[in-house]
């Protein structure tokens, strides 16, 4: 990939994976906190063993190696992209908060979820996919977490789930959709996505400029 003269990014949820890419050639890191939505990117241990939060994780990742960092998980606002280049990462990579873009390509049901997400939405299971990921809480996700039904390795599990999934995305019922978010859901926004991304800009220049100039 590097010789063909692309950028390698890859997301750590550990310093060690962190420090492994580094030591693999990786030109940027991901630094994925615990709070990020869907699947998280963890491979050298277990994922429940790799918990840290986006703010402790970036600014330790930050702190271990000599590349550049990128936070991602919970950022959801201007002030999230100034906290977290103020822990040092170069930049803040966003998901959940693009999903009620008009431009998203996430069903209708999963927008308005997101729109009306409070605080303690979001839940994390492995019953859609076969491996941790974290979504809005529904009917499927609390049924199958609490019966500790029996599920299939991924990605065989995120197959045997697929027709159920798109049948209830067409249906408008968010019962059984995966909605992934992160946890910081509730700070999304119905606009187009270029007005976000001119607002997030805007939110974290000034607060940027209010902490250089005290």
């Amino acid at each position: 990939v590097k010789a063909a003269g692309a950028l390698v990014m890859s997301s750590a949820t550990s310093v060690a994976e962190a420090r492994w890419l580094e030591q693999h050639g990786c030109d940027v890191i991901i630094a994925q906190g615990w709070e990020a939505g869907g699947h998280r990117g963890t491979y050298l241990r277990n994922p429940y063993e790799a918990m840290t939060g986006t703010f402790a994780l970036t600014r330790l990742i930050v702190r271990a190696v000599k590349i550049p960092v990128v936070a991602a998980g919970g950022i959801m606002d201007g002030a999230g992209i100034a906290a977290v280049l103020a822990l040092g990462a170069q930049a803040a990579q966003m998901g959940t908060a693009f999903i009620p873009c008009k431009e998203s390509g996430a069903p209708i049901v999963h927008k308005q979820r997101v729109l009306a997400a409070r605080e303690d939405t979001t839940l994390v299971t492995e019953k859609f996919s076969g491996k941790p990921a974290r979504g809005l809480a529904n009917r499927y996700m609390r049924e199958m977490n609490e019966s500790n039904a029996p599920q299939l390795a991924f990605p065989a599990q995120n197959a045997l789930t697929g027709a159920l999934r798109a049948a209830a995305g067409k249906a408008g019922n968010p019962d059984f959709v995966s909605m992934w978010a992160g946890q910081a859901a509730a700070l999304g926004q119905d606009m187009p996505a270029r007005a976000l991304t001119a607002r997030l800009v805007s939110e974290a220049q000034a607060l940027l400029l209010q902490f250089t100039q005290k």
